[in-house]
C-alpha cells in the first residue's frame, strides 16, 4: 500500500510542478484568446452584423455553418464579448446579454429552457413543468429588465434531431409578445444542410443572415498552435517537429482547430506523465490514438435512442454469428424497443439510421443483390467491444443489453 500511496503522491506532484505546462487551459478548445488568427475576415463580418444591438436594436437572426474546429464558436464569443463590453462602457438604458447554449449536451427542449431560465437567474425544476410553462417562465424572466439576449445556440442541428424544430419555431416568433426586451439568435451548425430539413416558417426567420466558416489550412494551424503554445507551454519543451505534425494531421481531418490544439494538448500530458522534459513526435502519434478512442465514445455517449438501439441490435448480430443485414437489424431492434416500451421507428428510418452510423465512421454498410431475394444492406460495426460498453454504459434505458458487451470488454 505504500508503495502505491508513493506513486500516486509522484503523478500528484509531476502535475503541481510540471516540467511541460505553463497553463494546459490554453489549449482547450472552449478558451477565447485576444485573438483569433486567420478568422479577422469573420470577425469583422459577424461584429457588422449584430453591431446594431449596442444601439438598442435587434439585429438580425444569423445562422453560422462550418465543419468542426472552424472556429465559429470562438469567433462568435469572441465577438459577443466585444460587442456586450461596449456596451458596458456606454451605460446604456438597458441590458444586453447573451446565453450559450451547448445543444449537443442540452438537446431536448426542456433542457434548453432550463439553460436560458437560469443564464437569468430564473431557476427550475430539471423535470416536471410543460414546456408552455416553461418557455412563459422563461420570457416572465425577460421582462424583469429592460434587455437585449443573444440566445446563442451552439450545435443546434442535435437539438432539432433529438426533439425536432419546435423550440426554435416559438423562440423566431418571441418578440411581438415581449414588451420590454427583445431577443435575437445566433445558430451554430456543422451540418451544411441543416436548414433545408426545418419547417419553412422557421427558415424564414431563423437564418435571416447567414456566415459560412471555411477549414483552416496546415500553415493557418501552425500560426494558431504556435500562438497557443507561447502561452501554455513552458519554453523549450516543444521539439521542432511537433507543432507541424499536429497541424498536419488536423488538416487532413477538414482543417479542424479544436483536433490540433488536443493533439498538441495531449501530447504535452502523455509526455508530463513519463516524465519526459520535452514534447516529442512519438508523443504526439500515441496523442493521436488516444484520442480517436476518446471521440468514438463520445460520440457513442451523445447518440440519441434509436441510433444506439440500432448499434447494439448490429452488435448483437455480430456476437451471434449472424451476418448483420437491414432486415435482421430490423427485427432485432424491435425486440429491444418491445422491452423498453417505446414505438420502433419505421425499417426505412432505420435504414437511415444505419447510413448515419457509416457516414460518421462507428460503421460500414454495403448495399449487395441477392439475386430474387433483392437488395439489401450488409453492415459491420467499426467499433471494438470495449467502445460500445464504455459509449453506453451511462444510459441506464440499455445497461440490460450491455451485460455481454461489458463482460468482453472486461
Amino acid at each position: 500500500m505504500y508503495v502505491v500511496s508513493k506513486r500516486i503522491e509522484d503523478i500528484l506532484k509531476r502535475v503541481l510542478v510540471s516540467n511541460i505546462f505553463k497553463d494546459r487551459e490554453k489549449l482547450r478548445p472552449d478558451y477565447v484568446p485576444d485573438e483569433l488568427p486567420h478568422r479577422e475576415k469573420e470577425v469583422e463580418k459577424l461584429a457588422e452584423k449584430l453591431a446594431p444591438a449596442v444601439k438598442g436594436e435587434r439585429p438580425s437572426n444569423i445562422f453560422i455553418y462550418g465543419l468542426t474546429g472552424t472556429g465559429k464558436t470562438a469567433v462568435t464569443r469572441y465577438v459577443l464579448k466585444m460587442i456586450k463590453d461596449m456596451a458596458g462602457r456606454l451605460q446604456l438604458e438597458f441590458k444586453l446579454m447573451d446565453s450559450y447554449v451547448n445543444c449537443k449536451v442540452n438537446n431536448t427542449n426542456y433542457s434548453v429552457l432550463v439553460s436560458l431560465c437560469e443564464s437569468l437567474n430564473e431557476y427550475v425544476p430539471f423535470t416536471g413543468l410543460s414546456i408552455p410553462e416553461l418557455f412563459r417562465r422563461f420570457m416572465r424572466a425577460l421582462e424583469r429588465t429592460p434587455s437585449l439576449m443573444f440566445v446563442v445556440l451552439d450545435e443546434v442541428d442535435a437539438l432539432v434531431k433529438q426533439s425536432g424544430d419546435d423550440l426554435l419555431y416559438k423562440l423566431t416568433r418571441i418578440n411581438p409578445d415581449l414588451k420590454r426586451s427583445q431577443v435575437a439568435i445566433v445558430g451554430i451548425t456543422n451540418d451544411l444542410k441543416f436548414t433545408e430539413s426545418l419547417d419553412p416558417r422557421v427558415k424564414s426567420t431563423l437564418a435571416e443572415e447567414e456566415m459560412v466558416f471555411t477549414p483552416y489550412t496546415s500553415e493557418e494551424l501552425e500560426d494558431i498552435l504556435r500562438q497557443r503554445a507561447r502561452i501554455a507551454f513552458k519554453d523549450g519543451v516543444l521539439s521542432d517537429e511537433v507543432i507541424p505534425l499536429c497541424a498536419t494531421l488536423a488538416a487532413r481531418e477538414h482543417g479542424d482547430a479544436r483536433r490540433a490544439l488536443d493533439l498538441l494538448r495531449v501530447a504535452g500530458e502523455i509526455a508530463e506523465r513519463e516524465g519526459s522534459l520535452k514534447v516529442l513526435e512519438t508523443h504526439v502519434r500515441r496523442a493521436q490514438v488516444e484520442i480517436e478512442r476518446d471521440r468514438v465514445i463520445e460520440v457513442l455517449r451523445t447518440m440519441p435512442l434509436h441510433g444506439k438501439l440500432t448499434l447494439i441490435s448490429t452488435y448483437l448480430l455480430e456476437k451471434a454469428k449472424v451476418e448483420p443485414t437491414t432486415g435482421e437489424v430490423y427485427s432485432i431492434y424491435k425486440g429491444l424497443c418491445r422491452k423498453l416500451g417505446i414505438e420502433p421507428l419505421t425499417h426505412r428510418r432505420i435504414s437511415d439510421l444505419i447510413n448515419e452510423l457509416d457516414m460518421i465512421g462507428l460503421a460500414t454498410a454495403k448495399v449487395v443483390n441477392r439475386g430474387r431475394y433483392g437488395v439489401t444492406k450488409l453492415i459491420k460495426l467499426s467499433v471494438p467491444e470495449g467502445a460500445i460498453f464504455e459509449g453506453l454504459k451511462e444510459d441506464e434505458r440499455l445497461t440490460s443489453f450491455l451485460g455481454d458487451v461489458g463482460r468482453a470488454a472486461r
